[in-house]
């Protein structure tokens, strides 16, 4: 059984940085089977992705976070983390780690393409 547990959440001022975690179990990251993703869901707004990290460790990255936001994995730990830089308050929102089997497939950056979710995590960006 899948589960995904995101950690690394909370409040910052713009310009600042957090660095999100997410733990699966049920799966190895290193196994090149599951294409894993972050989104995030603003109060009142859909959720958006933010950025795919696929099997053969390409990235693709929604136009509001490039240069901002990188995606990485971690074998050993069996982790993927987001690195958020020069944060804005309009990155304000909860965060999602999703993931889906996939092997060499490349499904868009869309919720409905990713079968396993997170509970998320807060970031909260203050001016």
């Amino acid at each position: 059984q899948v589960q995904l547990v995101e950690s690394g959440g909370g409040s910052v001022q713009t310009g600042g940085s957090l660095r999100l975690s997410c733990a699966p179990s049920g799966f190895n990251v290193s196994s090149n089977l599951y294409c894993m993703a972050w989104f995030r869901q603003a109060p009142g707004k859909e959720r958006e992705g933010v950025v795919t990290l696929y099997t053969d460790g390409s990235t693709q990255y929604a136009d509001s976070v490039k240069g901002r936001f990188t995606i990485s994995r971690d074998n050993k730990k069996n982790i993927v983390d987001l690195q958020m830089n020069s944060l804005k308050p309009e990155d304000t929102a909860r965060f999602y780690c999703a993931a889906r089997f996939c092997r060499s497939l490349r499904p868009p950056l869309v919720s409905s393409e990713f079968h396993h979710w997170g509970q998320g995590t807060q970031v909260t960006v203050s001016s």
